[in-house]
């Protein structure tokens, strides 16, 4: 940037035949001088104050450069976050959850007492997002603390697939995925429900927690509606595990893949506070082919919860319907539960529940002393929304009289 003092020469020009014509008489040369210094004074201020306006333009033009710099660099890394190519570490994600039971309960009619404390769940999730429409999540879990030969513990992958966006309204997912049923089999993280224990009709009839291999197609609106279409592994169950459901998991190991299962799911949230769902589950053989006296099983589920200020409520029902001689010799062609949960948040960190359950998934002759039925009554205490410490009594009345009634204490995380 370039300055002329060319202005302060012609003012000291003037200044100069102004003093002059004043005196009406020529200057002496010391007036001369002194008026000469004035100038020159004056020259040197406006040099100075040019010099720092020269600073402040190349200090805005740096800034100027600084702040255009900032601004291409974001806009990289956006493109490289949509185009995923960041560092791995920008697009891992991590988390996880676990819970600690205590269980006093005694027990009466034959059934056994139940002193016992146990780190039932201990679970890691990764994630990998390869571009925005592109992801990997996996779940790996250790029940009771310890696994291997002669333990009571289990490592196990509940979850790894490979989920990809066709556009804002639908995706797919293929791999290793929890089924869309019920309540907890998708979420059950501890803090999110209540009740140390899962509840009983999502843990014997659905069964929770239950994944299977397959691949699906998903989709959602802003209406609150979403809905579900699968095609996966199915159970494999017989004669001698009473073509009990829960028995039937194959947990995707080495599973027997003769017969295929079908889900499909739907689920409403448009209305604050409000989930209404259902899922419909076809397999064409229950036994993978295996058991000639068996047959098809179809899964029907409903469920609803509903939240309204303090109060909150859920509910939900389940059935199996099992075909052939075998199930249905042993009273086992016909497997149900359902249960009801009031309760109530008394504040952002205290809420207190109950709930009754009935559920049959117990084979018997005609069907009959195969119900079991449990009452529920509980605090749950979150000393921060993922954390949290739970406590209930049971009552259980059973039609075989084998009953176990207590205390469960709990804490759970998940982050």
């Amino acid at each position: 940037m370039h300055f002329t003092i060319k202005p302060v020469a012609m003012a000291l020009t003037v200044a100069l035949s102004t003093a002059a014509a004043a005196a009406d008489k020529e200057p002496s040369v010391a007036e001369l001088m002194e008026m000469i210094k004035a100038q020159q004074a004056m020259i040197d201020k406006q040099n100075q104050m040019i010099e720092q306006l020269s600073q402040k333009v190349e200090k805005v033009e740096e800034e100027t450069v600084a702040n255009t710099e900032a601004v291409e660099a974001t806009v990289e890394a956006i493109e490289t976050a949509s185009t995923g190519e960041g560092t791995a570490w920008d697009r891992l994600s991590f988390g996880g959850y676990g819970e600690l039971h205590y269980n006093n309960l005694d027990g009466s009619g034959g059934a056994s007492d139940k002193k016992e404390i146990d780190f039932h769940r201990f679970v890691m999730f990764t994630g990998y997002e390869f571009t925005d429409d592109l992801r990997f999540f996996s779940e790996l879990e250790l029940e009771h603390s310890l696994s291997g030969d002669d333990k009571p513990g289990e490592v196990e992958l509940e979850q790894a697939y490979i989920e990809y966006d066709f556009n804002d309204n639908y995706s797919g997912k293929v791999g290793l995925f929890l089924l869309p049923v019920g309540f907890l089999n998708e979420t059950h993280e501890p803090p999110t429900f209540y009740g140390v224990e899962r509840n009983n009709v999502e843990k014997n009839i659905i069964p929770t927690t239950w994944w299977e291999a397959g691949t699906g197609v998903l989709g959602k609106y802003d209406n609150g509606v979403s809905w579900g279409a699968y095609v996966h592994s199915g159970l494999k169950t017989s004669a001698d595990k009473s073509y009990k459901i829960r028995n039937g998991r194959q947990k995707v190991a080495e599973a027997a893949a003769d017969d295929l299962a079908y889900t499909a799911n739907i689920k409403y949230t448009g209305v604050p506070g409000l989930e209404l769902g259902a899922t419909l589950q076809y397999q064409g053989d229950i036994t993978q082919s295996e058991d000639p006296d068996a047959g098809s099983a179809t899964l029907v589920e409903f469920h609803g919860a509903y939240q309204y200020e303090q109060f909150g409520l859920r509910t939900l029902f389940a059935i199996w319907d099992l075909d052939g001689s075998g199930p249905k010799a042993i009273g086992a062609d016909e497997q149900y539960g359902f249960y009801v949960e009031p309760s109530w948040r008394l504040n952002e960190s205290f809420g207190v529940f109950a709930r009754f359950s009935e559920w049959d998934n117990q084979a018997g002759d005609d069907n009959s002393e195969s119900e079991y039925s449990q009452y529920d009554f509980g605090v749950n205490w979150w000393l921060h929304p993922q954390v949290v410490l739970k406590a209930d009594y049971q009552i259980q009345d059973n039609e075989n009289g084998k009953e176990q009634e207590g205390v469960n204490l709990g804490m759970g995380y998940h982050f």
